[in-house]
């Protein structure tokens, strides 16, 4: 009696934890997705009607206002280009140095890689500030108001130095052996045999590294807030938030508020930009989703 009840009872809860678990997981979806949902129901709302709040996941009014008034300025598709043409040489460049430093200092018989390796963490500690990187930056390099601000301090992370060393040092010794064996010198080893081998770890480095300098524009703000033509999406789209800021509070102090609010508002505006800057990494994401937990696990299980 007591075996049948017992298994009576783990039939049950067998039943059961498939049930609860899809329910808490949907509530989960739910949660997380609902605040970007809406976040794209108010940037096709009418701006006037936005401000009445209580917007769902659909539109109450629709309209594409908001996006019309971003679009049409010819500053955003040069400031697109600018954001995606250093976003890709970034993330291309930084791959290349990080992880033929990463290499060099994951070699057991390289004498320096310990020294070297405890330089480079404590500059994560110990950081100049920002006035030091400014006028390092802008007055001793001369970088100001050019492209190359993007690209040269951005070359090199060391924290995706760390991941990817330790992914490196996690591969078996005899594939390096092997191709020394076999005549191949340290950068044919590493072209031939490592790089393919690291292909979780940098696309995982990869989308750090392509988000942080996607939605970067505190840079644009520091060394070419002055020079139009080199503006990034994101600081365009700032400066047009506040423009519209503004305007809005602008229109406030007048009688005819309502007519001068027009169908845009900072809501919807705001809601626009955020989906505007967000697909590009949206439609990214999927082709590199499959290596990012490999690439994170794999690159944290040895020293």
């Amino acid at each position: 009696m007591k075996e049948y009840t017992a298994k009576t009872n783990r039939i049950r809860r067998d039943r059961i934890f498939p049930v609860v678990n899809t329910i808490f997981l949907l509530i989960l979806v739910f949660i997380t997705l609902y605040p970007v949902l809406n976040t794209v129901a108010y940037s096709f709302n009418d701006g006037t009607d936005a401000l009445r709040g209580n917007i769902g996941l659909w539109p109450r009014v629709f309209s594409l206002e908001s996006y019309r008034s971003i679009l049409s300025d010819n500053a955003v598709y040069t400031a697109a280009w600018i954001s995606a043409s250093k976003t890709v040489l970034i993330t291309l460049l930084n791959l290349f140095w990080t992880s033929m430093l990463a290499y060099a200092l994951s070699r057991k018989e390289f004498v320096l890689r310990k020294f070297i390796t405890v330089i480079m963490v404590l500059t994560m500690y110990v950081n100049a500030g920002l006035i030091p990187n400014y006028l390092l930056i802008s007055r001793t390099l001369h970088l100001s108001n050019t492209y190359l601000v993007y690209i040269i301090p951005t070359m090199f992370s060391c924290f995706n130095m760390i991941v990817i060393r330790t992914y490196i040092s996690s591969l078996p010794d005899a594939l390096i052996e092997s191709a020394k064996i076999d005549g191949a010198g340290d950068l044919r080893a590493f072209w031939q045999i490592i790089f393919p081998l690291c292909k979780p770890v940098l696309a995982t480095v990869a989308l750090f590294v392509a988000v942080g300098s996607w939605n970067s524009w505190f840079d644009t703000y520091l060394y070419n807030g002055g020079k139009k033509e080199l503006y990034s999406l994101q600081y365009l789209l700032k400066m047009k938030l506040a423009t519209t800021q503004a305007s809005a509070n602008a229109a406030k102090a007048t009688a005819d508020a309502l007519k001068s609010a027009t169908m845009t508002t900072p809501v919807t505006i705001r809601c626009a930009i955020t989906v505007i800057a967000t697909v590009p990494i949206l439609l990214i994401y999927p082709f590199l989703q499959k290596y990012f937990v490999t690439g994170i696990a794999l690159g944290s299980v040895k020293e």
